[in-house]
């Protein structure tokens, strides 16, 4: 061959070796669902200049063929024409290299479903999971699983991520609270229904906000201005806050020879703090410790049990654990088990009266400690049973630098750049939130914080599209009422206020389905269904009761408050078997709170208490642990708690830092 040639032929490899494939976002995939009456964006990158042709086609479909040429940054983007709910379709994206062929493509309702670890809930986890498993048999229900990662920029595209469709096969790592609220949508719209979820537990409001949106609020500009400018930084930031946490718990880590004695009955451990146990020993004031935690406690055997062989139950344990009685070891577990922790203790390793309990914790990586639920942890034989559950006193032995460092709440924005960025602007119908368990701390700020991101979110989009949210649900957080002071009512409060604030938004309430014990309440079915009635009124314009009882007004008649309501739907009840109203509480102008009798008139809650011959406010549902309260309407939808003053709270003064 010539030179001449052999030269041309090397430049011609070159030159189609310098020419890029054509690349798509990974939210575009096969199987995916586009949203319905409203014109579909379809963007990626391509060479400089290079022209990209995209189609979609199928039965039941008009073609569509566009066609545009990147940008000189490669970037590219055309809008398709809006169509009707259908499918399955091809969407075919063509460039000079390469064709990408998209398959069984839907086009129907997206919901974005976002939030903590509520929404982050699976399938698999909930109420009669194995029953819900094996029934889904919803082909044109399908998820898209956001990868969690953190970045101080926004990011173009995501790292991963398929569609995937609702079938026994998949469903059980669905966000259970978006598959039932899509199921419910489903079975009344008939059409295509797409979830992008996109949550990430125990997150806080400020991670999920754009950088531009907080310099723009004043209570957030300053946090801004000081925020780390690398990854690195940020965690050197979470470091120094841990070892500053650590030496303000105990002055500072202790040395080998200290900790040989820890497992000792006769160490004296009255300097300790305590911890109440089960519980995460990195989920407050300690976030993010990896490394070994000893816990000490002790309980008193009666006669009759000494020298016998009992059973020591410690319920699930993060990571790994070494048990002693009176300081002698009685098991453990070198290794990373979401086991249940059971020890036999054998005829002797026990005495009559006070008994030491110790155990060693080491963590890894991620959650610390006792894991398991208050029944899970007891000494036993036969039918006696002794709980241990309670304040253990605690101390650390180690942190450990496993790259724990970095999170999504050290910053403001982490979550939005990772994990909101790359969606928009995907098109979809509206989002369902279910967040607010890590801002109650922060509960009257969230009254802006919150409508500023869902204001934020709209703003990027270029969308008023329905917000839906769920109100926390029972959980007693730290024993907060009306006496003490409630963060969790006060986000409650802020919830409902943003419903005042935006419009287009609904609220789920799930006070009722809530459990005290528990973060996380397995109930995921009705709070889907809450919220899909939430989404048919708002987002589908059906006439249809979608909330409990909204309280209106209060009026005074001599020693009682007589309440109005709106959505009062057929008329009022109090649910339960027993018949009168809980929940309602009443203060004279002392501010002092006595609960009340409530009962049902002529369509109004009349409420008082002989404690309060002068009523001035009326508090509902006040507490973290609210579950008692049962007024709803006779469609079975309960009033969010309330209150008719404007009292200071507790938590006015906590700011995002």
């Amino acid at each position: 061959m010539p030179f001449r040639m052999i030269l041309s032929f090397l430049c011609l490899l070159c030159i189609n070796a310098a020419i890029a494939d054509v690349r798509l976002p990974k939210i575009f995939d096969s199987h995916m669902v586009l949203q319905r009456h409203k014109p579909i964006p379809v963007w990626g990158w391509a060479d400089a200049g290079e022209k990209v042709t995209v189609q979609l086609s199928g039965i039941g479909i008009t073609k569509q063929t566009k066609t545009i040429k990147a940008g000189k940054d490669g970037k590219w983007m055309l809008w398709l024409s809006a169509a009707e709910a259908g499918g399955p379709y091809q969407l075919v994206v063509k460039g000079k290299k390469n064709v990408l062929t998209l398959d069984d493509v839907l086009i129907g309702e997206v919901w974005i479903c976002s939030g903590q670890s509520n929404m982050q809930w699976t399938v698999n986890a909930s109420d009669n999971a194995k029953e819900e498993i094996a029934a889904a048999n919803y082909p044109l229900i399908r998820q898209f699983e956001v990868p969690r990662e953190i970045s101080l920029t926004p990011k173009e595209d995501l790292s991963k991520g398929q569609w995937k469709t609702a079938t026994p096969e998949n469903v059980g790592h669905f966000t259970a609270v978006g598959y039932f609220f899509a199921r419910e949508l489903y079975k009344k719209l008939g059409i295509p229904i797409g979830l992008i979820n996109t949550s990430w537990g125990g997150t806080i409001v400020e991670t999920w906000i754009s950088k531009e949106a907080m310099k723009n609020f004043n209570e957030f500009s300053d946090v801004v201005d000081a925020m780390p400018v690398s990854m690195d930084a940020l965690g050197e930031k979470r470091k120094t806050r841990l070892t500053n946490a650590i030496n303000e718990w105990q002055g500072g880590l202790p040395s080998a020879t200290e900790t040989a004695s820890w497992s000792s009955a006769l160490f004296d451990d009255s300097g300790w703090k305590t911890m109440e146990v089960p519980g995460h020993f990195d989920r407050k004031d300690l976030s993010y410790l990896d490394g070994a935690v000893w816990y000490r406690s002790t309980f008193i055997l009666p006669d009759s049990l000494s020298g016998r062989s009992m059973v020591l139950s410690l319920g699930s344990i993060d990571d790994a654990d070494a048990a002693y009685i009176n300081g002698v070891k009685v098991g453990g577990t070198t290794r990373k088990s979401s086991a249940g922790r059971t020890y036999i203790l054998e005829p002797g390793q026990l005495r009559a009266g006070k008994n030491t309990i110790a155990v060693r914790i080491e963590d890894f990586g991620g959650r610390g400690g006792f894991t398991g639920k208050p029944e899970d942890v007891k000494i036993s034989r036969n039918e006696y049973e002794q709980s241990l559950a309670g304040d253990w006193k605690f101390r650390i032995e180690s942190s450990e630098d496993n790259n724990q460092f970095t999170g999504p709440n050290d910053a403001g924005t982490l979550l939005y750049n990772a994990m909101i960025a790359p969606l928009i602007p995907y098109a979809m119908q509206g989002a369902i939130w279910y967040q607010g368990e890590s801002n109650a701390g922060r509960a009257y700020q969230y009254r802006k914080s919150f409508p500023l991101m869902i204001s934020d979110w709209r703003s990027r989009w270029n969308d008023e599209f329905p917000f839906l949210f769920v109100q926390l649900a029972s959980f007693n957080a730290n024993n907060g009422n009306s006496k003490n002071g409630s963060t969790w009512a006060e986000l409650r409060e802020a919830q409902d206020l943003t419903l005042q604030a935006l419009p287009h938004t609904g609220m789920a309430v799930i006070h009722d389905i809530g459990n005290p014990k528990d973060i996380h309440p397995t109930n995921k079915q009705d709070v889907g269904k809450r919220l899909a009635l939430q989404a048919l009124k708002i987002a589908y314009g059906q006439n249809i009761l979608s909330q409990g009882p909204q309280f209106q007004s209060m009026q005074k008649e001599g020693n009682k408050a007589i309440l109005t309501f709106t959505d009062m739907g057929t008329g009022l009840i109090a649910s339960g078997k027993y018949g009168y109203l809980q929940g309602f509480e009443i203060a004279g102008a002392d501010k002092v709170f006595h609960w009340a009798k409530a009962e049902i008139r002529d369509g109004k809650v009349v409420v008082w208490s002989d404690a309060v011959p002068n009523p001035v406010a009326v508090h509902y549902g006040w507490a973290d642990d609210n579950m008692e309260a049962n007024l709803f309407n006779k469609e079975g939808l309960p009033a969010p708690p309330f209150r008719t003053d404007t009292w200071k709270g507790i938590t006015e003064e906590a700011r995002f830092k």
